[in-house]
């Protein structure tokens, strides 16, 4: 993800998801960052589609594109549309119709908040003097900010839950990303890397701590937590085996609370992982998928690289463009772009 997280100066060339990211990782790799292209309207209430059992062989639902900026709803879905330059107004509250469930998933969740738009992620949360003079003039409408995990690499002083109620009230949504344990197989250094022995446990108990750490900051039950997982051999097996069995657990933990699973991963290995377990039907996915692709398309559907039924109705992102130096307001960042179209946290 953004800059300097698991110092992720990534080399592989994948997308990114449009929202915006606030924290970092402590891995190896690129990060992506973001750009501004101008707000479109909002969308009317778009919904995660309704459908609990989409498959691989489905139609992939419309995406939000990279320029539109709305929070919208979990109700039938509408489709979010709008061109780079169209300017943003207004957003619409979470609904109370029923959500669709992820590939292969059981899990029983309260609809989530939906924002289809742009997105940036940066590794430390920023000030909201920045926060304020970007809500004002920038394309974006949603940030990523890092809640935790023992691999997140950069410090967030500004990451409180007063913080998160004041950049809320201000109208972003946030994308609240976790960098669990690593991949045993993944080149570099991690404080934390799952085992094939500890593989279920450590997903458990880290995904525990993402949701007291999302809890702790006013992120309530219904939102959408990111599991962030870099870059590995993905053609390694085992590895790929335990990295699927960690990730399970984290989900499982997660939906426990009540919280929807999200994935962050790279189009070319971990997210790829994922996304060949939702083809063979295994269980306890994550209910949205971020992936890094670095191809500088703006969207979630042209762009999509797996099964173009996988993970429709709202619940994607795509990390598209990275390290990139924007300034509004006078106020500057370098972040990660992403083109968002999927839940986000609830707040309150």
């Amino acid at each position: 993800m953004p800059n300097g997280r698991i110092s992720r100066r990534r080399t592989v060339a994948l997308s990114a998801a449009g929202v915006l990211i606030v924290g970092c990782a402590v891995l190896t790799g690129a990060s992506g960052s973001g750009s501004g292209d101008g707000k479109a309207a909002p969308v009317a209430a778009d919904s995660v589609a309704s459908d609990a059992t989409a498959t691989a062989g489905s139609e992939a639902a419309p995406s939000g594109s990279a320029s539109a900026r709305a929070i919208t709803s979990a109700s039938p879905a509408a489709s979010a549309s709008g061109s780079p330059s169209a300017s943003a107004s207004g957003t619409a509250s979470p609904g109370t119709s029923a959500a669709a469930a992820p590939p292969h998933t059981t899990a029983k969740l309260s609809p989530p908040a939906v924002f289809s738009g742009q997105a940036f992620d940066t590794c430390t949360a920023p000030a909201l003097a920045t926060m304020n003079a970007w809500h004002q003039a920038s394309p974006y409408g949603a940030a990523a900010v890092y809640i935790g995990g023992k691999n997140r690499g950069c410090a967030q002083p500004q990451l409180t839950s007063g913080w998160v109620r004041s950049v809320s009230a201000a109208g972003w949504r946030l994308i609240p990303l976790y960098v669990g344990a690593q991949p045993p197989c993944q080149t570099g250094s991690s404080p934390e890397k799952i085992t094939a022995d500890n593989a279920s446990t450590l997903g458990a108990s880290d995904g525990a701590d993402a949701v007291a750490k999302a809890s702790a900051l006013g992120m309530r039950s219904g939102s959408a937590l990111y599991l962030d997982m870099e870059a590995y051999d993905s053609g390694n097996t085992a590895c790929a085996q335990t990295v699927l069995t960690y990730v399970q657990a984290w989900d499982r933990a997660v939906h426990a609370a009540g919280y929807w699973a999200g994935f962050y991963g790279f189009a070319g290995s971990s997210a790829a992982g994922i996304a060949r377990a939702a083809g063979q039907s295994a269980a306890d996915l994550p209910d949205a998928l971020w992936y890094a692709k670095y191809d500088g398309a703006a969207d979630t559907t042209t762009s999509f690289p797996f099964a173009a039924g996988l993970w429709t109705g709202h619940r994607r992102g795509h990390q598209y463009q990275v390290n990139q130096k924007e300034t509004y307001g006078g106020a500057a960042l370098t972040v990660d772009r992403n083109a968002w179209d999927g839940p986000v946290a609830q707040v309150g």
